[in-house]
């Protein structure tokens, strides 16, 4: 069962991390780290990802009041455990608590440009592509009431 476990002093050293040809892609777990100290007073959340009692990934989300949104910001999963529908589940569950916490309606999010899996993932969850930035795809979802 995939839950989250908002990174902490026994868990954020923990190896996690994308296969070389997905690096150029994916923040690094120090980044995602860097990115939740640089977004605290945005709420920033910074978890890892559980599959029952194994650490499979990483992610972060944090408020972005300025867009009314939550910003979907970094979501991997481990080398080691992809193509196991992982990213699917992990998603959804980071999806269900931004609707349990409330705070907003919309997520943003972004991509870059020839990650297709991001692209057909995030598409299944129903964010649409709204904008572009150089090779960052912009995508949005509303939760519906």
């Amino acid at each position: 069962m995939i839950r989250l476990e908002d990174v902490n002093e026994g868990n954020w050293r923990i190896p996690l991390a994308v296969s070389d040809e997905q690096k150029q892609y994916v923040a690094s777990s120090t980044t995602i780290l860097a990115r939740a100290y640089a977004y605290r007073n945005a709420r920033s959340r910074a978890y890892i990802i559980y599959n029952d009692d194994t650490p499979i990934g990483m992610g972060l989300y944090h408020d972005a009041p300025e867009f009314d949104a939550y910003i979907f910001s970094e979501l991997f999963i481990d080398a080691r455990y992809q193509g196991r529908g992982y990213g699917k589940e992990a998603t959804k569950t980071v999806l269900e608590a931004m609707k349990a916490d409330g705070q907003y309606d919309k997520v943003i999010l972004c991509y870059l440009e020839g990650n297709k899996g991001a692209k057909h993932l995030y598409e299944m969850f129903g964010f649409v592509e709204t904008d572009c930035d150089g090779d960052e795809i912009i995508m949005e979802l509303m939760f519906g009431k």
